[in-house]
């Protein structure tokens, strides 16, 4: 049976001295709005609201659709409270801003910077003949971004769904990392009867278990599958299939020609499916990192670009999907 989903906010209305201007997003754990406060200042506003747990027709009251849903949803709200409480303290510019955050409707709100830009993912898109993202602007965009992460991780907090469609890549080129998810996988993983609500491809295989083997490796499983995304056009085959029966296409033969060894070697340990055997930190990451990009580029042999030509011409273009 479908889960029904909750009805937005209306365009318009008033929350707190914020008005919301229009939806952004919904998904299975939260709604996000694009509104503006009493200055005509931008904000998203991201809105507490599973799903699987309570139930808004209209208006702004919201329903739990039994007790026990009831306390599961209070549970998930005080994680998503403290979650925006963590966020709030955290100031660096590859981190979405959390400029407020507070209770009201019977739930909480997160209010964030509103970023302009596009999405790694729409970068991806683009590069609809199979080309890849080249890899300056690969190495660029994590190099970077892995600075915010580590701030992120230095707070004792986990983000749990890095993807391409969490990457935005503003007009001047930074990278930004939005839309956390430790609060959705802490209340997923300590009730198993709710629906996981993780990434598959990008998500780690210890996010398909209990929440205590999570750790900076998981995250920067996310960031290794980010990466493939950049090159290969799709996400790597869900974690728990590779654990049945591991079909993860093996980069260096079949993007060789394009991307340095280093760089593809350094994706291949982030993707490791045993967490002891990915890099640990992201320090460490991002040593990898600028090292395989201090190298220069080798010769592509004309074995290989005929073989890539071959292979572009033969394979259909490939998507990512979230």
């Amino acid at each position: 049976m479908t889960t029904p989903s909750n009805q937005p906010l209306a365009r318009g209305y008033q929350l707190q001295n914020y008005t919301i201007a229009k939806l952004l997003s919904a998904g299975g754990f939260s709604i996000v709005y694009l509104a503006h406060d009493e200055n005509d200042y931008p904000v998203a506003i991201k809105e507490y609201l599973p799903n699987s747990l309570v139930l808004r027709r209209e208006g702004d009251a919201v329903q739990a659709t039994s007790d026990e849903n009831l306390a599961l949803f209070r549970h998930g709200l005080k994680c998503f409270f403290e979650e925006g409480k963590t966020l709030a303290h955290i100031s660096h510019p590859n981190i979405v801003r959390v400029l407020n955050f507070f209770r009201a409707n019977d739930t909480v709100y997160m209010v964030m910077e509103y970023e302009r830009g596009r999405t790694l993912q729409k970068e991806i898109q683009l590069k609809h003949d199979r080309e890849g993202v080249d890899e300056k602007l690969i190495r660029h965009v994590f190099y970077t971004l892995l600075h915010g992460l580590r701030e992120v991780h230095l707070n004792k907090l986990l983000h749990l769904d890095i993807k391409p469609a969490n990457i935005y890549i503003r007009k001047d080129g930074s990278p930004v990392l939005l839309d956390f998810g430790s609060a959705r996988q802490t209340l997923t993983s300590e009730h198993n009867r709710l629906t996981p609500m993780y990434t598959p491809g990008f998500a780690a295989p210890e996010q398909y278990g209990k929440k205590d083997s999570l750790g900076p490796w998981t995250d920067i499983y996310g960031v290794g599958a980010t990466m493939y995304a950049c090159i290969a056009g799709t996400a790597p085959p869900p974690a728990d299939a590779r654990l049945k029966e591991d079909k993860l296409t093996d980069l260096a033969s079949r993007y060789g020609d394009r991307y340095s060894p280093e760089l593809l070697s350094m994706i291949d340990r982030c993707l490791r499916l045993n967490a002891d055997e990915r890099p640990q930190s992201v320090p460490g990451l991002q040593k990898q990192l600028a090292e395989a990009g201090s190298r220069p580029a080798r010769r592509r042999s004309i074995f290989h670009q005929l073989r890539r030509t071959w292979q572009t011409l033969t394979t259909k273009p490939a998507r990512v999907t979230e």
